[in-house]
């Protein structure tokens, strides 16, 4: 099975080279986005790509209501009559981001189009990125009213807070913005923004709202922040906010997280653990940062702590509103589930690619004995993945079918003919399990929450999780038509995410249990508000 792949990858990698090289050559000197007809050829190129090799998800599809290709197609004019590079970087995140796919950006590459102002402008390398200028507020969605949303002031730098002229308060509501009212503001800036839920495209949208960032187009920004506000008590104010560099602003922390009568313990890089004051409830909290590079060493630390302190009988609050995604994250839920799980599953959609995907597997295993070192995918040697790339996923291909099968997610914690149920570690909390979500995050925080929710392995609560997961990805180099000149990264969602229950996960994330909306009246006091009802899922566990 190995070789009948790699031979194939062989022919088609070369044919993939000879057609980009094609044509009469690099491109002038000065002539970075090529002519009309160029750009018409690299569109239509896209759009076919986009078409063969999307694992497109029904359910996002059908709860934004949109069709992912007509919505890329209607940009073609736009696409077209892009004609330097900065309109032309813009007019590719576009129609990149008409797919609705938080996981795909268009970046930055070594000899492609160029930004005069990059800071915040994703690059292929990630030790390029600069962070953008910040003004000195932050603010926050209000997510009280169902299908709509407003933006207001949940923190102010001490640089803000006595600014002659006047000054943004914690509440105020944003009402325009650099003369654009906040609705004009927010279908301006929309298309610019990759998401792929609403309640996420808010939270996503708020954090860069502040910033002065190559994320939106120039055309967006003036030397400084001009805001008109709406007090609480309905007074409107008008402050202008200059852009300062981000390590120079003091913070009030007013919605930061916090867990009142629980002691900071110890700091990892996926969690923060506290634990209760003298007399306090008999539970821990968790602020879970993400599932990266260190979570088992993390978690495995966990597990010898809250042995040798007498805590596994302890209930465990995992407050995941602000974490990261990752994975491995069924190893993590091992520790705290009381009963067997089943775990998200995926696949792959068939397409030209799938060849030189299983080549890159291979590579990747071969060279370092696991998959995705940054991160660490398999708790295996990725024997189990390369199992199904080379049989199942080739079968698949031989046959002409759209995807493979569904399998255990990546074959990470599980091989193909696994039913995908995963028992206890033998050390592990005893406890009832809580989950504090928000839609800040998605990605592997989603399959977690999923896992949770499906599974009905404890209570969750607050609001769903970003709503954005996929099994794989594909990226490459766009170059020029009939030239090799480079132009930017793209990249395309080749799998689909299956949560426990059945379901795609890409697009409509697990329902909280518990739903309390973040709101400008209650930000200040909402991790209150949740640890109140996390606690009383606590009392109530251990009196039943």
């Amino acid at each position: 099975m190995k070789d009948r792949g790699a031979a194939a990858v062989v022919g088609l990698t070369s044919a993939l080279v000879m057609a980009a090289c094609a044509g009469d050559g690099p491109a002038s000197v000065g002539d970075t986005v090529g002519t009309a007809d160029q750009r018409t050829a690299l569109f239509d190129t896209i759009l076919a790509r986009v078409e063969r090799r999307e694992a497109f998800s029904p359910v996002k599809n059908e709860a934004l209501g949109y069709d992912p290709l007509a919505s890329m197609a209607a940009l073609r004019s736009e696409f077209i009559a892009a004609a330097d590079p900065t309109s032309f970087y813009y007019a590719l995140s576009k129609l990149s981001n008409a797919r609705r796919d938080r996981h795909l950006d268009v970046a930055l590459v070594p000899g492609g189009l160029t930004l005069t102002h990059d800071r915040g402008a994703p690059h292929a390398d990630e030790s390029r990125d600069r962070a953008p200028l910040h003004a000195p507020i932050r603010v926050l969605p209000d997510y009280g009213t169902p299908g709509e949303v407003t933006f207001f002031v949940s923190d102010v730098a001490e640089f803000a807070v006595d600014r002659v002229g006047g000054a943004p308060m914690l509440g105020d509501k944003v009402l325009s913005v650099n003369d654009r009212t906040f609705d004009a503001y927010l279908a301006e800036a929309i298309p610019y923004h990759r998401h792929s839920s609403l309640p996420n495209l808010w939270w996503r949208m708020a954090m860069a709202f502040p910033e002065r960032t190559a994320l939106l187009p120039p055309s967006f920004y003036r030397e400084v922040l001009d805001l008109e506000l709406e007090r609480l008590d309905g007074t409107v104010v008008r402050v202008a906010l200059p852009y300062m560099e981000p390590d120079s602003l003091g913070w009030q922390g007013a919605a930061d997280p916090h867990y009142p009568g629980f002691q900071l313990h110890r700091q990892t890089g996926t969690y923060d653990l506290f634990i209760p004051d003298r007399g306090g409830p008999q539970a821990v909290v968790l602020r879970w940062h993400g599932f990266r590079e260190t979570l088992v060493p993390d978690v495995d630390s966990l597990m010898a702590l809250a042995e040798r302190m007498g805590l596994l009988d302890h209930a465990v609050i995992i407050d995941g509103t602000r974490s990261r995604g990752g994975s491995k994250g069924a190893y993590a839920l091992q520790r705290f589930a009381t009963r067997p799980f089943r775990v998200t599953f995926g696949n792959l959609r068939i397409s030209d690619v799938t060849l030189p995907f299983i080549e890159d597997k291979r590579a990747e295993v071969g060279g370092a004995g696991a998959l995705d070192s940054g991160v660490g995918e398999t708790m295996d040697d990725g024997g189990w993945l390369m199992d199904w790339l080379e049989t199942d996923v080739l079968d698949s291909l031989e046959a002409g079918a759209p995807y493979s099968n569904d399998v255990p997610f990546k074959l990470a914690h599980l091989p193909k003919d696994s039913d995908g149920m995963l028992d206890p570690a033998p050390v592990h909390f005893r406890g009832p399990l809580v989950l504090l979500l928000g839609p800040q995050g998605g990605s592997h925080l989603d399959q977690f929450a999923a896992q949770v929710i499906d599974n009905r392995l404890g209570r969750s609560i607050g609001m769903p999780a970003g709503g954005y997961s996929n099994t794989w990805e594909w990226e490459e180099v766009l170059t020029l038509p009939g030239t090799d000149r480079p132009l930017v990264r793209f990249m395309y969602d080749i799998g689909h995410t299956i949560r426990p229950n059945g379901e795609i996960l890409e697009g409509r994330a697990a329902p909280v249990d518990d739903f309390v909306p973040l709101t400008r009246r209650n930000f200040t006091r909402y991790y209150e508000i949740l640890m109140e009802r996390a606690l009383g899922v606590v009392a109530a566990g251990r009196a039943t």
